[in-house]
């Protein structure tokens, strides 16, 4: 059983104005294959590369375990230099990966390296590029990001899937209360819709992204990302033009993120099982009203 999944329009190049009105405020998902064929990345982005620049460094470590109710998320589960661990993801499956790491912090010189589309839309956060790694089968837990932003997610060195769904989904998928992340307890790829009943009927995109493609997120878009093999991308972050988005992200940060973190830790196993039960409470609301209207 899976969800209602359709493919994601695909482009080779799109117009400012196409895209724009069909993607941006159309707030659409879109595989453009064709933004990184002028990038030099694209061909010198390699693991042996990335290891030569930045291979003493060290990274934190995450992998497809449960969150530990008394910890933040995405808190790590182990440490390890950067070299290594590429070494680890080209050489056999893991489910350790890399989240949320600025590689140009440590390697500046990787910005000469892309081109920043400002072309397709402004409000670009080029002090904040995001890269991610993970080894095949590595999981990336469905959530969507708290600060809102648009997003230009690039892959590289393999294959990744990726299954997304349009934010007013969110109860309907046991979004967990106070939080950007959904319940951990049923596999994205395969809902056991017996045990989770509001799952059934919802709907989303799957995408399989190979090397150099670019999917656009827009903000506010769930998603649940595989490795299939031992490969990494490159987000770029865009904020939305609107205000009342900027100020909905600042609320997710301060209430969501800072707020939530000290709960969970402070109220630990306990603060974590009422949420779970209040997700699964809203849920079968959501799927007893027959929300959303589609």
């Amino acid at each position: 059983m899976s969800f209602i999944l359709k493919p994601v329009d695909t482009v080779e190049n799109i117009s400012p104005e196409d895209f724009k009105k069909n993607y941006l405020d159309a707030r659409r998902p879109l595989i453009i294959k064709g933004l990184t064929k002028t990038w030099p990345a694209r061909e010198k982005w390699t693991t042996d590369y990335l290891k030569e620049i930045a291979g003493d460094v060290e990274v934190s470590l995450m992998d497809n375990s449960k969150a530990d109710p008394s910890k933040p998320i995405n808190a790590s589960v182990a440490k390890m230099k950067f070299g290594d661990y590429l070494d680890l993801i080209k050489s056999k499956p893991t489910e350790l990966r890399i989240f949320f790491f600025n590689l140009f912090k440590h390697a500046p010189q990787l910005v000469n390296d892309i081109v920043v589309p400002k072309d397709l839309m402004g409000g670009f956060i080029e002090s904040m590029p995001a890269m991610f790694f993970g080894g095949s089968n590595s999981v990336t837990f469905l959530h969507y990001d708290i600060d809102l932003p648009h997003l230009f997610h690039t892959h590289f060195g393999g294959r990744k899937q990726i299954i997304l769904f349009d934010n007013k989904w969110k109860k309907r998928l046991y979004c967990i209360p106070n939080a950007t992340y959904a319940l951990e307890d049923y596999d994205v790829a395969n809902p056991d819709f017996e045990k989770f009943p509001a799952l059934k009927g919802v709907e989303g995109y799957e995408v399989f992204l190979e090397h150099g493609d670019t999917l656009f997120m827009p903000t506010g878009m769930w998603h649940w990302m595989k490795y299939l093999d031992g490969s990494f991308s490159l987000s770029l972050r865009a904020w939305d033009a609107s205000l009342s988005r900027k100020v909905q992200s600042v609320f997710n940060l301060a209430v969501k993120g800072g707020l939530d973190s000290v709960l969970k830790m402070v109220f630990k196993t306990p603060y974590a099982k009422y949420r779970e039960r209040l997700a699964v409470r809203y849920a079968e609301n959501a799927m007893a009203k027959h929300q959303p209207q589609k």
